[in-house]
């Protein structure tokens, strides 16, 4: 076994993620197995199993051989939030092994061009004289971008009707037509429509304001403690051995920090990553922790699979 782990990796490697192609979490990945098949020599491979909130790919990984040549690459969802909304898992989240966190980004809170509100505090007054008519949409129940409104819906006093989508695409989609008034997405996804001004900004979720919307108050400006965000984590099928997951944490990092891919992170406001797996594990810990009190704020019953 200590042979083979030097050795690692001799054959090609797969990258699943949970995800249809062409989004951001998607591309990461792709960025970064190109870095580790020039480092390597050996192909990497980025399989796409999107369904279920993310569950069909999580299994796929979970029930691979423990020997780091199978890996999930993902947002949150399989490993934080949905041992929340459903009541049964084909998997043990807990029973990943870490490998590395490859990036985070904030929140982006916009709204239709149509609603009458241009800031967040305007949204709050018009939600309150309007309760529980304003509409936000989502990628579906129990996903991090419902659980950031009904955060931000607890601590604003306010009532919001949740319109949930089977995707952030289609969710966007309604939002620019008008059919939902709000939602929480990311930047990469959201920046052309704020350009082009199909969309409103009216918050952030990061704790200060971004450079590149200067213009836009963090949400932690009205509500103090607010913050949400989004992640794309790397995960190896349980019983994995710790070298090899630190031989690709060690390789990721290296990966995410190279200045091309800074470069184009640093475009959509998202920082790169590149922690160890002791520090992915500790990370996990606290976003499960996180999204349980949202899960427990928007009052989310699990659902049967």
């Amino acid at each position: 076994m200590a042979s083979a782990q030097s050795h690692f990796p001799s054959h090609p490697i797969t990258i699943v993620v949970p995800l249809p192609p062409g989004g951001f979490a998607d591309t990461l990945p792709r960025l970064v197995g190109e870095k580790l098949s020039q480092r390597w020599g050996q192909p990497v491979v980025i399989v796409n199993k999107p369904g279920a909130a993310l569950n069909i790919g999580a299994e796929l990984v979970a029930h691979a051989a423990p020997d780091g040549y199978t890996l999930l690459a993902t947002p949150a969802g399989p490993l934080a939030t949905n041992r929340f909304v459903f009541k049964e898992l084909p998997f043990d989240p807990d029973a990943f092994v870490p490998v590395t966190v490859l990036a985070r980004g904030p929140f982006i809170l916009v709204a239709h061009h149509g609603l009458p509100v241009s800031s967040l505090k305007e949204l709050i007054a018009y939600a309150k004289a309007n309760p529980g008519k304003v509409t936000y949409a989502s990628s579906g129940n129990g996903s991090p971008p419902q659980l950031a409104m009904e955060l931000l819906a607890q601590q604003a006093g306010i009532r919001l009707l949740h319109v949930p989508f089977k995707g952030l695409a289609p969710a966007l989609n309604a939002v620019m037509a008008g059919q939902v008034d709000l939602m929480f997405h990311d930047f990469p996804s959201t920046m052309p429509q704020i350009a082009a001004g199909t969309v409103t900004a009216l918050g952030v979720g990061s704790e200060k304001r971004l450079a590149e919307l200067p213009q836009v108050p963090a949400i932690a400006e009205f509500l103090p403690g607010f913050s949400s965000g989004f992640w794309y984590a790397v995960v190896a099928p349980p019983g994995t051995p710790p070298a090899v997951a630190a031989k690709l944490s060690s390789a990721m990092a290296d990966a995410v920090h190279s200045p091309d891919i800074v470069a184009k992170l640093n475009k959509f406001a998202i920082s790169a990553g590149g922690d160890t797996p002791a520090a992915t594990a500790a990370f996990l810990k606290r976003e499960i922790e996180h999204w349980h009190a949202a899960v427990l704020a928007a009052s989310i019953k699990a659902v049967g699979n």
